[in-house]
């Protein structure tokens, strides 16, 4: 008598889930270089015997992973000369404390010395992973398709393009920052495009689609675990009375 329920409740904690993921994606429809995610699931089978011997397997729900939708998002147009985005695969290189980090936002900014900085205020990196630094004179800054970063005064420098084998298994660590256990591979020909910025790949309608479904999910498990409860709950009086 226990299966239903604890069926039915591996299937709303894999839906309780489903909505923290469905609910982070909208959250973050807006944020440059967001990759929205989704929930893999799995039946988890484990076998049983009925009441005349007969032998079945029980479907639990297992939340397997979480999988990352790396399309690229849609680009829009800043006019912003420190503003880049990448024109499909790659991630920019940036320092932080804790080490090497990996991301698609490209809003950067330069600090009070001249360094370009992220978002989050992390030096941009160029290969050998050196920081990119401009003089204080130096105005007219282009950043070419192949990464390549010029002034008035000529090159200064390369944005840093990496990928990787497995991009699953970048693990995120905030402000759009990935971390991977791999070790990086140059990109040998990337397509950095100045004055624009990648935008989330989060579809708001199919988002809001997913969401509803859930919830309907839910309720519906709901219910079945609300009959389970008086089912029961008639067997026990039922039985009782045979009893006395």
């Amino acid at each position: 008598m226990e299966n239903t329920s604890y069926i039915a409740l591996s299937r709303q904690m894999a839906l309780w889930r489903q909505m923290s993921v469905v609910a982070n994606n909208m959250a973050n429809v807006n944020t440059p270089g967001f990759k929205r995610e989704e929930v893999m699931f799995a039946d988890h089978l484990l076998p049983a015997t009925t009441g005349s011997g007969d032998r079945h397997d029980l479907a639990f729900v297992e939340d397997r992973a979480t999988f990352r939708d790396t399309s690229a998002g849609p680009m829009r147009r800043t006019d912003n000369p420190l503003d880049v985005a990448l024109n499909g695969e790659g991630y920019f290189v940036v320092e932080t404390a804790e080490g090497m980090r990996y991301t698609r936002a490209g809003h950067f900014r330069l600090d009070e010395t001249g360094m370009l900085m992220s978002k989050s205020g992390h030096p941009v990196m160029q290969p050998g992973d050196i920081p990119i630094i401009f003089a204080p004179n130096e105005t007219e800054i282009t950043i070419n398709r192949d990464g390549t970063v010029a002034t008035e005064n000529g090159i200064i420098g390369r944005l840093r393009v990496v990928e990787f084998e497995n991009e699953q298994a970048l693990r995120k660590t905030g402000d759009g920052l990935y971390t991977a256990a791999d070790q990086p591979l140059d990109l040998p020909r990337p397509d950095v495009v100045q004055g624009m910025l990648e935008q989330s790949n989060v579809e708001p309608v199919l988002e809001t689609t997913r969401m509803i479904e859930v919830m309907r999910s839910f309720e519906a498990v709901q219910k079945i675990l609300e009959q389970e409860h008086e089912r029961r709950g008639k067997a026990i009086d039922v039985l009782s009375g045979t009893q006395t």
